[in-house]
């Protein structure tokens, strides 16, 4: 989506820092509203937050690409209201897999899922280029925003025939201990008054924004060499790198050790730099291809491992909320690693920039070493038991509700 928009944007104003304002807007308004989105998933039936927010979100998407040129300022505020209203799918599909699988299945649907964000990495970009390229930038934010919207609004009706559209009933179980205190007054607190909640978003960010600066070194590279198609290729074979990462991690038994994979991330990372120049001229770009592959190959199945560390520490009923805050963190994340790679790449080069990614990536592991183990429950080796069974075509109202007291 912020290329379609950075591409219609830069069209209307001749302006690459105009179109990054806007680009920028619609980023930070998904960040700000990750949070908000989650609490509402686990507030309300979820289906009908996803129709809501699909529809509030193409609309503005298509107010944005019929907007004259003339007022192209108008993008901005327009961008950050449509962010915010991003539909929230991943955090309700995170959210779920807890409630309706358990043990080496839950960990095999989350790596499945880091997976498979490592295709949509490879298949989004091209995509965009493609619609832009033959229909432009109007065309391109109008088609895909209406992919988005149609994702939404097929998920909201595979949750409903699936009777998991209710949100889970709220428990005195924790996940971590702390996250679901109520405050003085009776308020919920914000998980991130939970030290271990803080220390896996903190993870997050510091490893998104490496993996990021890796991105942003093979896009200055292809610029230095005067082909910036390089770019794609090799942030292509980095992505597949992961894919193949996290099949393996798939078919994987046990519990993943989140700091052994997190550090083999930015061993990943590390590998690169001496293949860049200041340091090392090579031929081709295309010489790095393997590295790359290797270098990606622990992505995938780090992302799974946090992405189920964060499940188990929030409460069932907050789940949503815990993977708005991981939004916002990558969001973030992507944010702080553009400016400071854009500064090491100005000051020392293309590998200074990757050096920057290494140390970010590294910074991340190192903090996962503060983790607590977490021991196994009965959620991790029985049965769900906090989901609505399916009831039906409809799978809302007609669900009866989850069982309570000891058994649950």
């Amino acid at each position: 989506m912020p290329i379609a928009v950075t591409f219609l944007v830069a069209g209307w104003t001749g302006s690459y820092a105009l179109a990054g304002l806007v680009a920028g807007g619609l980023t930070a308004g998904t960040a700000l509203g990750g949070p908000v989105r989650g609490r509402m998933a686990d507030r309300q039936p979820n289906d009908r937050l996803l129709l809501a927010s699909a529809a509030v979100y193409g609309g503005g998407l298509t107010a944005m690409a019929l907007l004259p040129a003339a007022l192209w300022w108008v993008a901005v505020p327009l961008a950050v209201v449509t962010g915010v209203f991003q539909p929230p799918a991943t955090q309700i599909g995170r959210a779920l897999w807890p409630r309706i699988t358990s043990g080496p299945t839950r960990q095999t649907m989350f790596a499945a899922e880091a997976t498979l964000q490592e295709l949509l990495f490879i298949v989004g970009p091209l995509l965009a280029a493609v619609v832009v390229g033959f229909g432009g930038g109007r065309t391109g934010l109008l088609v895909l925003g209406a992919i988005g919207c149609t994702g939404a609004v097929g998920f909201a009706l595979a949750l409903r025939r699936a009777g998991h559209t209710l949100p889970p009933r709220p428990s005195g179980e924790a996940g971590s201990g702390a996250a679901d205190s109520a405050g003085p007054a009776g308020r919920r607190r914000s998980l991130l008054t939970d030290p271990q909640v803080l220390l896996v978003i903190t993870v997050i960010m510091l490893m998104v924004a490496g993996l990021g600066s890796i991105d942003l070194a093979m896009v200055a590279w292809s610029r230095e060499l005067g082909t910036p198609g390089y770019a794609g290729g090799l942030m292509a074979i980095y992505a597949l790198g992961s894919l193949v990462g996290g099949l393996i991690a798939g078919t994987l038994a046990g519990r993943p050790r989140i700091p052994r994979r997190a550090f083999g991330t930015a061993a990943g990372a590390l590998l690169v730099v001496p293949l860049l120049p200041p340091v090392l001229h090579l031929p081709t770009p295309w010489l790095i291809g393997p590295v790359l592959f290797i270098a990606g190959l622990a992505i995938a199945p780090t992302v799974a491992a946090v992405t189920e560390r964060v499940g188990e520490l929030a409460p069932p009923d907050r789940r949503g909320e815990a993977y708005g805050w991981m939004t916002t963190a990558t969001t973030g994340g992507i944010s702080l690693a553009s400016p400071l790679t854009g500064w090491l790449i100005d000051l020392g080069g293309i590998a200074a920039g990757a050096a920057g990614a290494a140390a970010l990536a590294a910074l991340g592991a190192l903090l996962t070493l503060g983790m607590k183990v977490r021991r196994p429950t009965a959620e991790d080796a029985g049965p769900p038991t906090d989901g609505p069974p399916p009831a039906g075509p409809r799978g809302t109202a007609e669900s009866p509700p989850p069982p309570s007291g000891p058994s649950a």
